[in-house]
């Protein structure tokens, strides 16, 4: 019998004859894109991005979801068979070679640093305000619905992430010791005040991609209201992977999915809202042992979107030996 070509290889391989739509799909390979942000690394017209945009899409090179009123693009790496990604990964090679190419991966950095300062540009100027557009947007104290099953005594936990502490504040009179973390002075100085009556509560400043914890040090980490602010998401989750300790757990409390697209400009958002395969995805990715997923109901009085609780898992000492043996 003769065996013939798939003819998806060939179209393929004429996306990827293009060197334009070759730099686009290194860029895609680990981060998902808007058009515009496309538009800055690979300093092209929005039309000859989206014109090359559609001939990998359909070359199945890249998938696109919509988030408002854009979408965001990223390479099908999930969806690409064995022979597909050999085939990337020889062009690859051969991309990265390219001074246009290393010039994309600086503007890139640079995308991806500016949706992170957007960000802090809000909690620079609205520490003060956060308390109140919290509470107006998602009730008073959202954050307890999902704390019920998490109040060890034994326990320390880290709040990520912390905001004002007003999280901190919740859990500290029932565990051995928080730690609150935010990049943000002006919310850490707000948090030290709410903070100052528990012995056992302690502040840190640092980052989520880079969190100033020893490894395995916590039982319980808590993002609350973190994730629409975070340019690259598995990351961030793989980070607080490394401080839990074995068995341990990361509870996340955020929006679902919405169309509020004036959050990004008023609050620097840059997800609208995060969807639970996503999510359950980034925690595999992330390598979490397992990630669970439930819808909160919505607090009387809020005005913002629903909001979910997940419980990301790390496997116990115990499931690691099994692994092992």
């Amino acid at each position: 019998m003769i065996r013939t070509a798939d003819p998806a290889v060939f179209d393929r391989l004429a996306a990827l004859a293009d060197a334009t739509r070759a730099r686009l799909l290194a860029c895609l390979e680990r981060h998902e894109l808007t058009v515009g942000e496309l538009q800055d690394i690979v300093q092209l017209p929005q039309s000859t991005v989206s014109r090359h945009l559609k001939a990998l899409a359909g070359a199945q090179w890249v998938t696109s979801r919509e988030e408002g009123a854009a979408n965001r693009y990223r390479m099908a790496t999930r969806e690409l068979d064995a022979s597909a990604r050999k085939l990337w990964h020889s062009v690859r090679e051969e991309i990265a070679l390219l001074p246009a190419a290393q010039r994309d991966a600086e503007r890139l950095h640079e995308v991806l640093a500016g949706r992170h300062s957007k960000s802090q540009e809000f909690f620079a100027s609205g520490a003060g305000q956060w308390d109140r557009l919290r509470t107006e947007l998602f009730g008073a104290r959202p954050e307890l619905f999902a704390l019920l099953g998490l109040l060890d005594p034994a326990c320390t936990v880290a709040d990520l992430g912390c905001g004002t502490g007003q999280l901190a504040e919740a859990v500290a009179p029932f565990v051995k010791r928080v730690v609150a973390i935010d990049e943000s002075p002006a919310m850490l100085r707000a948090a030290r005040t709410r903070l100052q009556s528990f012995a056992n509560a302690e502040l840190r400043q640092g980052t989520l991609e880079s969190l100033p914890l020893n490894a395995h040090s916590v039982d319980v980490a808590v993002m609350s209201l973190v994730l629409p602010y975070v340019a690259a998401v598995v990351p961030v989750l793989a980070e607080a992977r490394r401080v839990l300790r074995a068995g341990g757990r990361l509870l996340l409390i955020d929006m679902r999915p919405h169309e509020h697209e004036d959050y990004r400009q008023t609050m620097g958002h840059v997800w609208l809202g995060i969807d639970a395969t996503q999510l359950e995805q980034w925690a595999r990715e992330a390598g979490f042992a397992s990630a669970r997923v439930h819808p909160l109901p919505a607090m009387p009085g809020a005005k913002g979107p629903t909001l979910f609780a997940a419980s990301l898992s790390v496997a116990s000492q115990r499931t690691k030996k099994k692994l092992k043996s």
